[in-house]
């Protein structure tokens, strides 16, 4: 009974949660996306990289279908960021990344025996299902040590011709721009002496100079040139220890693979540092210009802003135009460290390790990168400060030019204050007049009617008590306007 309990409750577990936020599985599923495939040697692996700017997943899904087994031509899962295609002795997997897509079909080199994992039938795997590591493992046979002749030297190069199966000018249609192809061959070999063992793979090479590593606790030899083949593939070739397991072998071509593509990645900056150095000069050359004339007081405020502002606009627009591209550049050469950290790298006696050869030339290059980036920025701010300081420069010449109209207006409205105050002298005085006379009219005018005045001596006594009544009325005037205010 409490079996069946338990049962009931597992199964309505998934009930009893919350509703699922939108984004759950995608995020979840993130930590399986893109596995490494599992490999049993010997393999030949092809990786093509090409940059998918105004290439459409659907323009990818067309090209791949050419390869699809017709009643796994799923348009969905062949449109999808990543898909495995199983073909007849090879595995196709495409991934597409925000700015490029890569391209790997792992197969059986030519010479040694086909195989695919027994119990995996061709088709398309667009995703991982439980329980099963997608990959190819092609069988060997017992007992024969592939890519290497007992007693003799390292077999040359297959011709291209006679690589992994796919039509005749497929990779060559891949819809992008190529910026990186690697063909990496994948083989058992005996390790006990690794001088031994890079000589031998040495003339794979032509015996040319070549870096090479002991990978992890010395369970393989990674052997390159770094130089693209007349096919157009860079070439490395990898031996690894008897016994190594399939998904060990698929961990170091994934993180070989990895290195190079985002090393590649890291190094599409370089140009435009470049490109952007004479920019920076000139500009850091004008803004030293522009900052000296700041000091000028006799420099025309205008001239300064209009020559500012443009050179801020160009700093503007190299920010627009690079900042993406230098942020790039330093996430991907973060991605390169890592991944070379993680092959765990130990140099073979008389060469340099694939970490340390790649490092010596990506470095200055990221250095590079990384001074244009700080240049770019520093002067973003500089030209802020510049502006500001033209700013203040115009905001006091600004206010001295107030300063000096408000002591204009102080001064004109105090000589208004005094013609006002002289006026209003004037208008007592012809008020004053006014009254008088109209008191000596009125006593000419009481004379006549027989009243016993004198119209001239009461006019000429009244002119006192005049005056002060007008004056005194001004001022109750002033006295309201003031209340009023």
């Amino acid at each position: 009974m409490a079996g069946a309990e338990s049962a009931r409750a597992a199964a309505g577990g998934a009930a009893a949660l919350p509703a699922e936020d939108a984004l759950r599985r995608e995020l979840h599923d993130e930590v399986h996306a893109r596995p490494a495939a599992r490999i049993r040697l010997p393999a030949r692996v092809r990786h093509v990289a090409v940059l998918n700017e105004g290439v459409s997943p659907q323009d990818e899904a067309q090209h791949v279908a050419a390869l699809a087994p017709a009643p796994a031509a799923d348009a969905a899962a062949l449109a999808g960021a990543y898909l495995q295609l199983r073909l007849p002795g090879a595995l196709l997997r495409r991934e597409r990344h925000s700015e490029f897509t890569r391209y790997t079909l792992i197969a059986t080199p030519p010479g040694s025996e086909p195989g695919i994992a027994p119990g995996i039938a061709p088709g398309i795997e667009p995703g991982i299902e439980p329980g099963i590591e997608p990959g190819i493992e092609p069988g060997i046979k017992p007992g024969i040590k592939p890519g290497i002749k007992p007693g003799g030297a390292a077999p040359s190069r297959p011709p291209a011709s006679a690589g992994p199966p796919v039509p005749s000018g497929w990779w060559g249609a891949i819809p992008g721009r190529l910026f990186a192809a690697v063909e990496l061959d994948l083989a058992e070999g005996d390790l006990d002496d690794p001088a031994a063992a890079l000589a031998e793979l040495r003339q794979a090479f032509g015996g040319e100079e070549v870096a090479a590593s002991l990978l992890g606790d010395g369970y393989a030899l990674a052997v390159s040139d770094f130089r693209v083949q007349a096919d157009g593939f860079e070439r490395i070739v990898v031996r690894c220890a008897a016994g190594t397991t399939v998904t060990r072998a698929g961990r170091i071509v994934q993180r070989l693979l990895e290195l190079e593509t985002y090393r590649l990645m890291a190094l599409r900056g370089l140009p435009a540092a470049k490109a952007l150095a004479a920019v920076l000069r000139a500009g850091e050359a004008e803004l030293v210009d522009i900052t000296a004339r700041t000091v000028d007081r006799h420099s025309a405020d205008a001239e300064l802003l209009q020559r500012l502002t443009a050179l801020a606009a160009r700093v503007e627009q190299a920010t627009a135009a690079h900042g993406y591209r230098f942020s790039a550049t330093a996430a991907y050469d973060a991605i390169v460290q890592q991944r070379s950290a993680e092959l765990r790298e130990r140099a073979v006696p008389g060469t340099q390790a694939l970490g340390m050869f790649m490092q010596r030339r990506l470095a200055p290059a990221m250095a590079t990168v990384a001074a244009s980036a700080r240049r770019l920025a520093a002067l973003s701010q500089r030209v802020e400060r510049a502006g500001a300081l033209l700013r203040t420069r115009v905001d006091i010449a600004t206010e001295a030019q107030n300063h000096e109209l408000l002591a204009r207006l102080a001064r004109g409205q105090a000589l208004q204050l005094r013609l006002q105050s002289t006026v209003e002298g004037l208008s007592i005085a012809a008020i004053s007049y006014y009254v008088v006379s109209l008191v000596l009219y009125g006593a000419k005018a009481a004379r006549a009617a027989g009243l016993p005045l004198e119209p001239e001596l009461l006019a000429g006594v009244s002119i006192p008590f005049v005056l002060w009544g007008v004056w005194r009325l001004v001022r109750r005037i002033h006295e309201r306007l003031h209340t009023a205010q």
